[in-house]
């Protein structure tokens, strides 16, 4: 049964690791940008581990075999992942996060559920949201989604809804609404297999 008192943010960068990148380098900015394993031309071995949005336009996704990402961008400017840059990056935003939460759980390096029930409504919650973001953005030039459920899960699935630099806000009375518009896949860990056996 659900707590009907209980609100949860999930915090979600946008594309971290490359937007990080472009912080660094803004000349990247408006470039379609792939962070993972060296291309080789087309014949390196490796996955994507992130690309902006510009990159995505092309059909680039996170986890495709890099090869396959050159092929369908050559162009794309493709920089090795540097895990201390954004550890010491993701080390600040959560410091940040933590400020605001009743509880507070890191899930990813650049994730994180944020129990914040002990503001007592939604219209604050969505203040609180909307600080978090401008926060974020002011002291590390980063923009996050955020969203806002009643349960971990809710808020997880929403906080894609409205990327990049998002908010989304899931009642109670609209869960069930909101869900039932969504393929089952949306499910954290449903993969493309048990996609299609629940369909």
């Amino acid at each position: 049964m659900v707590d009907k008192g209980r609100i949860i943010l999930h915090v979600d960068m946008d594309s971290f690791f490359a937007s990080v990148e472009v912080r660094e380098n803004p000349a990247l900015k408006v470039k379609p940008l792939v962070v993972g394993a060296d291309p080789k031309g087309g014949k390196g071995r490796g996955v994507v581990s992130t690309c902006s949005y510009e990159a995505r336009k092309y059909g680039i996704r996170s986890g495709m075999p890099i090869s396959c990402a050159f092929h369908l961008c050559p162009d794309a400017v493709f920089l090795p992942v540097n895990f201390e840059l954004y550890i010491r990056v993701s080390k600040k935003v959560m410091e940040i996060l933590k400020r605001y939460a009743d509880t507070f759980e890191q899930v990813g390096i650049d994730e994180a559920f944020l129990d914040i029930s002990s503001g007592g409504t939604l219209e604050t919650a969505s203040h609180l949201a909307q600080k978090i973001k401008e926060e974020i953005y002011e002291r590390e030039k980063l923009t996050c989604s955020i969203s806002i459920g009643p349960t971990k899960i809710v808020a997880k699935i929403a906080s894609d809804f409205r990327k990049p630099d998002g908010l989304t806000l899931v009642d109670l009375e609209h869960v069930e609404e909101f869900l039932f518009s969504l393929k089952v896949g949306k499910i954290p860990g449903i993969g493309r297999k048990t996609e299609f056996a629940l369909n």
